[in-house]
């Protein structure tokens, strides 16, 4: 779900989150800080004052409200983990966190569906990749999976059309930023504290203390860190003193929705078969806890990680894309598909025709506008668009540099892995006061 103000109830998610940090937080001492109140780095919090009762935590963020950056931008959806290597962390942590999280979202009251998910193969040319996701999918151990034919897909998506699909029963949709919310109210509840509006931008440690410089040059004490900076991971890595190597490149997905009147024409998620090669799943569309239908996103490299509009540039950040060997790299052997992410920008009938390729009665003047949410994509040195997590050990913090979809869906498994990392590599304790 999208913090994006013309998605129907955005005013009312946000009333109340809306955090002032103190003015002054140079006199406070933690035992650990965490920076980044997105859904993983709150996970991680909780997770850790569940381990370490009376361990003082704070969790910090620049921005003004928790979620505000990829956990309050994308589309919403809880991931079976279909797509992900049997036996890889990327399968365990979906599986395992999917569970959790539609367990969790009910005890809470969250917003959410178990609305399933089609995959569909269009072309018989992609009948061998759909075969390839369905032994992934099982072979993860995710249930209810189901190959179907034309009818049985008409039964499922009446509006879709395909030679073959894959039906994933317990793939949903949530409130994403609810999730958020909730679990920084359970870091409060455990003794923890949220300092919003503090933009922490750089770090060293000295005499067994991390110091966190901030924006406002007041630091912040803590005797361990852990970095869940999401857009900005590899930046915090790397004034600690980490490899450069991976740098976030920022990709911005734009997202259409239909309007009213047409979303009689999706009942629930409809997915391509993606490209092995790529980590994107391609334009899609999606069912909404708000009640939209949501197409799309696209995957354009930008000049800014926060470019909700696409006319928004930071000269940093710009420079770290353009800078990294591996940009270029990337676009030398991806420039066929930077030019057709390129089309669906400037040219909605484009965007449509995409999604109409499984929905053939989709037209033009069945969309509106919709949001945009930029992810922060890890390219190697090599030009490799990393698609595991990716963690670093440096000036006595651990960073979490790659965090991949479906992060959101997997944050309270992912939760739970970064916290045995940072209890096996900093040592961490209980409270030391």
């Amino acid at each position: 779900m999208s913090l994006d103000p013309t998605i129907p109830g955005f005013r009312a998610a946000i009333g109340g989150s809306r955090l002032t940090a103190p003015t002054d937080v140079s006199s406070d001492a933690f035992d650990l800080v965490v920076v980044g109140a997105g859904i993983v780095g709150l996970a991680t919090a909780r997770e850790l004052l569940e381990r370490r009762p009376g361990m003082r935590v704070a969790v910090v963020d620049r921005e003004p409200t928790v979620g505000a950056h990829q956990t309050g931008h994308n589309s919403g959806v809880i991931h079976a983990g279909i797509y992900y290597a049997p036996g890889s962390l990327k399968a365990r942590l979906c599986v395992d966190g999917a569970r959790r999280l539609y367990d969790y979202c009910a005890e809470h009251r969250i917003a959410h569906e178990r609305c399933g998910k089609v995959i569909v193969a269009v072309e018989p040319s992609e009948l061998g990749r759909l075969d390839e996701l369905e032994r992934r999918g099982r072979a993860n151990g995710v249930s209810g999976l189901r190959r179907l034919g034309p009818s049985e897909l008409a039964e499922i998506e009446p509006h879709c059309r395909g030679v073959a699909a894959l039906h994933s029963p317990e793939t949903g949709i949530a409130d994403f930023p609810a999730v958020a919310r909730r679990l920084a109210r359970d870091v409060e509840a455990r003794g923890g504290r949220l300092l919003l509006g503090v933009d922490v931008t750089g770090m060293h440690r000295r005499a067994g203390e991390t110091r966190l410089a901030t924006r406002a040059g007041d630091g912040l004490a803590a005797r361990h860190a852990i970095f869940c900076a999401g857009l900005w991971a590899d930046r915090m890595a790397r004034a600690a003193g980490a490899d450069p190597d991976p740098r976030i490149v920022p990709f911005r997905g734009q997202y259409l929705r239909l309007r009213p009147d047409a979303r009689r024409l999706v009942r629930s998620l409809i997915y391509p078969v993606p490209d092995p090669e790529l980590p994107f799943l391609g334009v899609h569309l999606t069912k909404h806890v708000s009640g939209d239908v949501l197409l799309g996103p696209s995957a354009l490299l930008v000049g800014a990680r926060d470019a909700y509009r696409i006319t928004h540039v930071r000269g940093e950040d710009l420079r770290d894309t353009l800078t990294w060997p591996g940009t270029l790299r990337l676009m030398r052997r991806w420039w066929r598909t930077g030019l057709g992410e390129m089309r669906l920008q400037v040219s909605r009938r484009a965007f449509v025709r995409a999604c109409a390729r499984y929905v053939p009665e989709l037209r033009a003047e069945h969309v509106e506008d919709g949001f945009a949410g930029v992810r922060a994509q890890a390219v190697g040195r090599d030009g490799s668009l990393v698609d595991d997590f990716v963690f670093s050990l440096a000036g006595g913090a651990l960073h979490v540099r790659n965090a991949p979809s479906p992060a959101a869906t997997s944050a309270l498994a992912i939760g739970e892995v970064i916290a045995e990392r940072a209890i096996d590599e900093l040592g961490l304790a209980g409270s030391s006061g």
